[in-house]
């Protein structure tokens, strides 16, 4: 197990890793039963024998059976809180009218079509429109579907009665055509642009009570598949009715009652008795009547994996005589030769056959070769299966036959084709995707949906089936590691196969239908369940029904309309970083730097979202769940919610601020209130630079010392020496590689990647912004711009061998980032530019920032450049030309010009439009009243434009 530890050696926290009570309950009550346990489990004859005081060979066959007993207690212990099944519970709908134009989409000829639109229209539909279909509609339809749906943008709702057509598609057997047929009705809503909710009816695909047989299994396959549009598409589903196969008045007044409702009732049957609704809830503990134990043969279908593997050895100590493993590869499979000599060893023989469970008469011949070889099939375990990933909006017919082919077919064909005299027990691998539904996994839980419903079918006709609805399996499951942690986070830690395993048997033992086996800390799962749709599936589960509040019962949203604004502010900050600390896994909120970047701090997109349902739950606002990306620190965040309490909405804000822009005069002045700077002589500020030319001083110094050059061998008198410069001296900055990383948040080696003319464009613009009278702090979220002018230092070329910077140097070198950095730590939202027209950069950015405060692009803007030469390679490169003054120094408009000087430096202005400085009460320290750029096209030179 990882633990995260102390990041310097004094923090005062404890992180030591407390020893498990192994004994745990009662007997941890009592030293001497601790101890005793202790020894039973471990096979410690030695301490029992002198704790009983009876003979070694008096325990010998007793303790281990005593010690198996114990383990399976602790395995029972901690599965037992793991199980749960699928209630149905009545529910009245809402007396509510429909409004607006309903559609009615179904295959051409689906006589129930009219029926339903009857129904649709008495209850106040302003029309009730029929679509039809034609049968076996695929790709080719798509387009034709999402024009014919495009007339109806304004819709209130679709209802699609498709699922009812249970038979093959033409093109992959293991799809029904209706199911095929409803994903591309999703797809064409989509195509569309249709904003209204898609309610799916089915019939005879689910059963609410054991006197309420599921008759058609094929079409529970679109409620697998509804549960995952509900999570993909939460705005476009409406959800899932199952039906009467004759809708009479009585049934079709409850189908309009749910279409009326809210739509967080969204999985429904209607029965003769009344509306149904179907919730999750956790099995009670029930005494084991006869414990499940394996007889004869036993078959595993996808067997020759890693989950086959640990089902043989788990078989084989459950005493199995023989285990059949079947997979495509058959003997080929790695691994089999070792399998069937640790399985020799435990006394049960290891036979490994080829077999495509997707087809039928492959499956016959294989039952028939069993039998005729003496094999008494007695169980079976059906765990062949893929799990591809696709968005519902790409998943092709072809996708969903991959998934459903061997998941499936397979099982069909199983419960068909074994002899329901001989078989104790056919065990169906299905997951929790096709009870509550996961992203990107439609059909793996349409493919489940459909094992479950199966087994319920079969079950009722006399077949010992049980389907398993799994968490994820660790060790070699369908669970790559890399997801693992990811899992774990969103509240579904995967399940380790030995424990599992302990759940297969307990679930064997009661011999359960459909049961559900997953760990879920459901605080966490819940609410990132229900971030974009609210649900009442898990409300039988009070840990769940508890994770999201409702919003009226936040004692903080009543505690704060009381505070005054500061004390406002104050809360809210504090909350903020509370929340924060606490999804984080911190211990306290003072962890928690309130200005530091959310990413930074390791918040990722699931944190994020986890982040924004504790606040909103906390507050009782409803919050985007793009939150943490707009407010991007708890400093920020903080504000955000203070507007949101006091109505100051960033929204109005910004559509001022875009409305004054637009009235502005498109000859209105642009004024400099603000000026920074750093130039060579050691000058950091405007008035030392004014200074410093009124006393006629020369800033030239030599080659600068602190930047890793090597002097001795970079000078050369000779001009065409390669490799040297004939210059000694030049204008360079001083300490160049100083800079308060800590003060931005950046840490120090993410500091040591960034290109310096990044960092002296920071500071600059810091204390140009505070010289204009301006909290910088203040701008965040505001339509500041930044444009500047910078040269490309080549400082990337020189950090290339350093491993530990490699994800730094992208960033850290780019010269977008040198303008985006800024914006990005000063939170502001105007334009970002970075540009380099060489010695007329800083020029060019100000004439472009004067035109995007013209504009109304921003309202305040940051222009001017920055250069500084990480190598010498200017200095080598302009020597070859001879360009350079050989001391070092200018003589614009001299007999004895002898050259250019290479220079650094940086200066940033502060830029308003006139009007808005003055308004705002800042000093104009200058006026802007116009600019251009041009090019002299064909000059006396490239370098000389």
């Amino acid at each position: 197990h990882t633990t995260t530890l102390p990041t310097y050696p004094f923090q005062h926290e404890r992180y030591w890793l407390d020893p498990v009570d192994r004994a745990g309950g009662e007997a941890a009550a009592d030293p001497a039963d601790a101890a005793f346990w202790e020894a039973v489990e471990h096979g410690d004859l030695g301490s029992l024998t002198e704790s009983l005081g009876v003979a070694d060979e008096e325990l010998r066959g007793v303790v281990p059976a005593l010690s198996a007993w114990r383990r399976r207690r602790r395995e029972q212990s901690a599965v037992e809180s793991w199980r749960y099944h699928v209630t149905w519970k009545r529910h009245t709908p809402p007396g509510s009218r429909l409004s607006g134009t309903w559609l009615v989409v179904a295959q051409d000829g689906d006589s129930r079509a009219e029926a339903v639109a009857a129904a649709l229209d008495s209850a106040g539909a302003a029309a009730a429109v029929v679509l039809p279909v034609a049968p076996g509609a695929d790709r080719a339809g798509r387009a034709a579907l999402a024009e014919l749906l495009g007339g109806y943008e304004d819709a209130a709702g679709v209802v699609s009665l498709l699922a009812a057509h249970s038979s093959a598609h033409p093109q992959e057997p293991s799809v029904p055509a209706g199911l095929a047929a409803t994903v591309h009705l999703l797809q064409a809503l989509g195509d569309a642009g249709t904003a209204a909710p898609l309610w799916c009816l089915t019939s005879g695909a689910v059963s609410v009570s054991d006197g309420d047989p599921l008759s058609d299994a094929a079409q529970a396959m679109v409620w697998g598949l509804g549960r995952t549009a509900a999570l993909e598409h939460p705005q476009r589903w409406g959800g899932l009715i199952d039906v009467p196969a004759e809708l009479d008045a009585e049934s079709a007044a409850l189908l309009t009652g749910v279409l009326a409702g809210d739509g967080v009732e969204d999985q429904v049957a209607l029965r003769d008795a009344g509306a149904y609704v179907r919730r999750l809830a956790r099995s009670a503990p029930e005494p084991v009547r006869a414990p499940w134990k394996p007889r004869g043969t036993a078959l595993i279908t996808g067997g020759t994996g890693a989950l086959g593997g640990h089902l043989a050895r788990w078989l084989a100590e459950r005493g199995a005589e023989r285990v059949v493993l079947t997979s495509r590869r058959g003997p080929e499979a790695d691994g089999m030769t070792e399998l069937a000599d640790e399985l020799a060893a435990a006394g049960t023989e290891l036979t490994v056959l080829a077999c495509d469970v997707a087809d039928r008469a492959a499956v016959a011949a294989l039952l028939a070769e069993l039998s005729a070889d003496g094999h008494e099939i007695r169980s079976v375990f059906h765990a062949a299966g893929v799990a591809t990933l696709d968005p519902l909006a790409d998943l092709g017919v072809a996708d969903l036959g991959q998934v459903l082919g061997a998941k499936v077919l397979g099982a069909e064909s199983l419960v068909d084709l074994l002899d329901p005299e001989v078989l104790d027990r056919l065990v169906l691998f299905s997951s929790i995707s096709g009870v509550w539904g996961v992203g990107d996994h439609a059909a793996y839980a349409a493919a489940n949906a459909y094992l479950d419903a199966l087994a319920v079918r079969a079950r009722a006709g006399g077949l010992p089936v049980t389907s398993i609805a799994w968490g994820p399996w660790a060790g070699g499951g369908m669970i790559p590691e890399a997801l693992q942690d990811t899992l774990r986070r969103r509240g579904v830690p995967v399940i380790e196969p030995a424990t599992a395993l302990g759940g297969l048997r307990l679930l064997l033992d009661h011999d359960e239908t459909a049961p559900v086996l997953a760990e879920v800390d459901w605080e966490r799962f819940a609410s990132v369940f229900a971030t974009e749709r609210p649900t009442r599936l898990f409300e039988e589960i009070a840990e769940a029904r508890g994770a999201v509040p409702e919003p009226e019962s936040s004692p903080l949203a009543q505690r704060l309309a009381a505070l005054s604004a500061e004390d406002r502010e104050r809360e809210l900050l504090g909350m903020v970083r509370s929340e924060v600390a606490r999804v984080l896994g911190h211990s306290a909120p003072e962890q928690i730097d309130p200005g530091r970047a959310f990413k930074d701090i390791g918040f990722d997109s699931l944190t994020a979202v986890e982040l924004r349902n504790k606040l909103g739950s906390a507050t009782g606002l409803r919050l985007p769940t793009t939150l943490v990306f707009d407010h991007p620190n708890p400093l920020a965040l903080a504000a955000h919610l203070v507007r949101e309490f006091t109505g100051e909405l960033d929204a109005p804000a910004e559509a001022a601020a875009t409305s004054a822009a637009a009235a502005a005069a498109a000859d209105d002045p642009i004024a400099v209130v603000g000026m920074g700077c750093r130039f060579p002589g050691g000058l950091r500020s405007p008035e030392e630079l004014w200074q410093f030319v009124v006393d006629g001083r020369d800033a030239t110094s030599p080659l600068p010392a602190d930047r890793g050059w090597n002097l001795a061998a970079l000078h050369h008198p000779d001009p065409d020496h390669p490799g040297t410069s004939y210059v000694r001296e030049g204008g360079f900055l001083d300490g160049a590689a100083d800079f308060d990383a800590g003060f931005f948040g950046i840490s120090p080696r993410e500091a040591i990647a960034m290109d310096p003319q990044q960092r002296l464009l920071l500071e600059t613009s810091w204390e140009a912004i505070e010289r204009a009278g301006i909290d910088p702090t203040s701008l965040r979220g505001s339509r500041a711009g930044v444009f500047v002018g910078a040269l490309d230092g080549g400082y990337g070329d020189r950090l290339g061998g350093d491993a530990g910077l490699e994800g730094y140097l992208v960033t850290g070198g780019a010269g977008s980032v040198t303008s985006g950095r800024v914006s990005y730590l000063l939170g502001l939202e105007g334009p970002a530019v970075t540009l380099d027209t060489a010695c007329s950069s800083s020029l060019v950015a100000m004439h472009l920032a004067a035109q995007s405060l013209r504009q109304g692009e921003c309202s305040l803007a940051l222009a001017g450049g920055v250069a500084m030469m990480s190598t010498p390679d200017p200095l080598i490169s302009f020597s070859r030309q001879r360009g350079l003054a050989p001391d070092g120094r200018c003589k614009p408009f001299a007999a004895a010009a002898d050259g250019f000087a290479l220079s650094e430096g940086v200066g940033v202005l502060v830029l308003e439009r006139l009007s808005d400085a003055r308004a705002n009460g800042h000093q104009v320290l200058a006026v802007l009243k116009g600019s251009a750029v041009n090019q002299d096209g064909a000059s006396n030179g490239l370098t000389a434009p």
